[in-house]
């Protein structure tokens, strides 16, 4: 057996503790407590996840990990998956089926744009063009292709909803390569073909599902499997190669402890990252530091049964260009059967939105109640929670995966190290969990020479 250390106690490090679990594994993380992006705590009555509230199922990591552990008794589905936006005053159901925004039918524009932006997004159709052999901008490309509209009203704010972004920085290759994959296989520029073609009919099966005692259960439930030494509260200062491996530091100046470990796999954000990696691998370094990320804030609220107006969908989202707060709300009550009062989930803050973020909880509060009572007419909530998630979400920006792979090379060249999170190839739980299995996969190779 070698001797691992996993830095940080997220999903994407705990899959890296649980794939190595064969090995003496120590995880250490600086918060006080494990999970990362994954934390449950009580709100409601109800376990209550205030991060990361569901996973994709049509991807096998997740459910996977989740059956291993024994924790498949708790999986529930949502009671609709019906979404709206909220636009130019009202409501309106959201175009389906879609590739994050990419309408697969034109037709289904009509009612949330105008007739004239439904005739520009036709344009696409038949406009001549090529398939992107470079990268760019999702918002550049797609504007070109449908029309600002479409962009700003349906495309922008899916996409922030899943990276907190704006798609005019975010890339093309990195968040939509299902987009330009269907546009070679079908033969066409039409962006509006493509997502037709990779969309499909669908199985009718449920895209989402989580866990009635939460998700942050998912990491400490994996890293009791792994057999892992976990240390929380300690940050690791500093990783060093030394003649059998490496000799990890953590704890503060006053308290300074060090790990040696055959193998070590860092999965923290990008900027801790960097810092870690400038002496082992600086290139890699480099590149890290030069990935952005986005601050959010989840402003739970809980209001009296019968608060919400009746409803078929699981929430909506709010387009940055309507200048408002909330740039999205879920209604979990209505989402989970599992919540027997009524809660909303707010999502508050996009890239570059640092005013309203410096905001007291209070003011946050009162900014997402404000604007439900606007839309919906509600009264004011009974019990509220605000979550802050500071640099919470990476920013794949134009060129990110040409980034990935020069990091992995750089990291590649120092044998019995590896990374893995959100940072990397995805920011959904499953691909956090992929890629923490990548990385122990590549410390198993490495430890067995």
């Amino acid at each position: 057996m070698g001797r691992v250390v996993v830095v940080g106690a997220g999903i994407a490090g705990a899959a890296a503790a649980y794939a190595l679990r064969a090995h003496a594994v120590t995880v250490i993380d600086g918060a006080a407590d494990v999970g990362g992006k994954l934390r449950t705590s009580e709100f409601g009555g109800a376990p209550y996840d205030e991060g990361a509230e569901q996973f994709l199922v049509r991807v096998p990591e997740a459910l996977g990990l989740i059956r291993a552990l024994g924790l498949d008794a708790q999986v529930v589905n949502p009671r609709t998956s019906a979404s709206a936006v909220w636009s130019r005053g009202r409501m309106h159901p959201l175009p389906a089926p879609t590739m994050l925004g990419v309408p697969s039918s034109v037709r289904s524009l009509l009612g949330l744009l105008r007739p004239s932006e439904v005739v520009r997004a036709t344009a696409d159709l038949v406009a001549p063009g090529e398939v992107p052999i470079d990268d760019v901008a999702v918002g550049a490309y797609l504007r070109r292709r449908l029309g600002a509209a479409v962009v700003d009203r349906l495309v922008d704010p899916l996409l922030g909803g899943v990276y907190a972004g704006r798609a005019d920085e975010l890339s093309l290759f990195a968040t939509m390569p299902a987009l330009r994959s269907a546009q070679l296989a079908v033969g066409t520029p039409s962006v509006v073909r493509a997502a037709r073609a990779a969309v499909g009919p669908g199985d009718g099966g449920p895209v989402f599902a989580t866990l009635t005692g939460g998700l942050g259960q998912l990491v400490s439930a994996a890293l009791a499997a792994s057999g892992a030494e976990v240390v929380t509260g300690r940050a690791v200062r500093r990783i060093s190669s030394i003649p059998r491996g490496f000799c990890v530091v953590h704890g503060p100046t006053t308290d300074e402890q060090a790990i040696e470990a055959d193998a070590v796999v860092v999965a923290v954000p990008a900027a801790p990252a960097a810092r870690l990696l400038a002496d082992l691998a600086p290139a890699a370094a480099t590149e890290l530091g030069g990935v952005d990320y986005a601050s959010v804030a989840i402003v739970s609220l809980a209001y009296p049964a019968g608060a919400l107006p009746a409803t078929e969908t699981s929430g909506f989202l709010v387009p940055a260009v309507e200048g408002r707060a909330m740039k999205a709300a879920t209604f979990s009550s209505a989402k989970w059967a599992h919540f027997d009062r009524t809660l909303v989930r707010c999502s508050i803050g996009r890239v570059g939105d640092v005013a309203v973020l410096q905001r007291t909880d209070e003011e946050l509060v009162e900014l997402a109640a404000a604007d439900l009572s606007a839309m919906l007419g509600v009264p004011a909530p009974v019990e509220a929670r605000v979550t802050r998630w500071g640099g919470g979400l990476p920013q794949y920006a134009v060129g990110h995966l040409d980034r990935v792979a020069r990091i992995r090379a750089a990291v590649a060249a120092v044998p019995g190290l590896a990374v893995c999170g959100a940072a990397y190839d995805g920011v959904g739980i499953p691909a956090c969990i992929r890629s923490g299995y990548a990385a122990a996969a590549r410390l198993t190779d490495s430890i067995a020479q």
